[in-house]
């Protein structure tokens, strides 16, 4: 009977192993370039402007401006996502992939309304098939001033 339980176990140690090391090969396969590229074939986004000042804007006041990108790299560049530092900061990028050598605009608007006067800073965070995949990308700077 002891043999029995031992062998269970064993077989049961056994399965469970390999499934928890397929498990980890498909992460690691996934989490890798989703895009299927080489390490050396990464994209690379460069900004031709890395900031971007309004100058003095109303409180109140809505600005929007396109950061240009173009992908330096040797692989397709997908933009999965961008957020700003802050809510009253929207980005908004092209969805289908850029080929090397391509450029495209990342829409950036900022909303005033509410904010405090005196300078101000948001930075872009972008998440892309790039190495690394989480990027610093473009800000936009201006100084509010209260309505007169």
């Amino acid at each position: 009977m002891k043999k029995l339980v031992y062998i269970l176990a064993l077989g049961i140690l056994t399965v469970s192993c390999n499934n928890n090391q397929a498990k980890t090969e498909g992460a690691q396969e996934g989490t890798s370039l989703s895009s299927g590229e080489n390490k050396g074939e990464l994209p690379v986004i460069t900004f031709e402007n890395a900031v971007h000042d309004f100058g003095k804007i109303t409180e109140g006041e809505i600005v929007e401006y396109s950061f240009k990108f173009t992908n330096t790299g040797k692989g397709s560049l997908l933009i999965r996502n961008a957020v700003a530092s802050c809510g009253c900061t929207v980005p908004e990028w092209p969805k289908e992939p850029i080929k090397p050598g391509e450029s495209g605009y990342m829409k950036v608007s900022f909303n005033s309304k509410g904010k405090p006067e005196g300078f101000t800073e948001k930075e872009i965070t972008i998440e892309a098939n790039t190495e690394p995949p989480v990027v610093k990308g473009p800000k936009v700077q201006c100084t509010i001033v209260k309505k007169a």
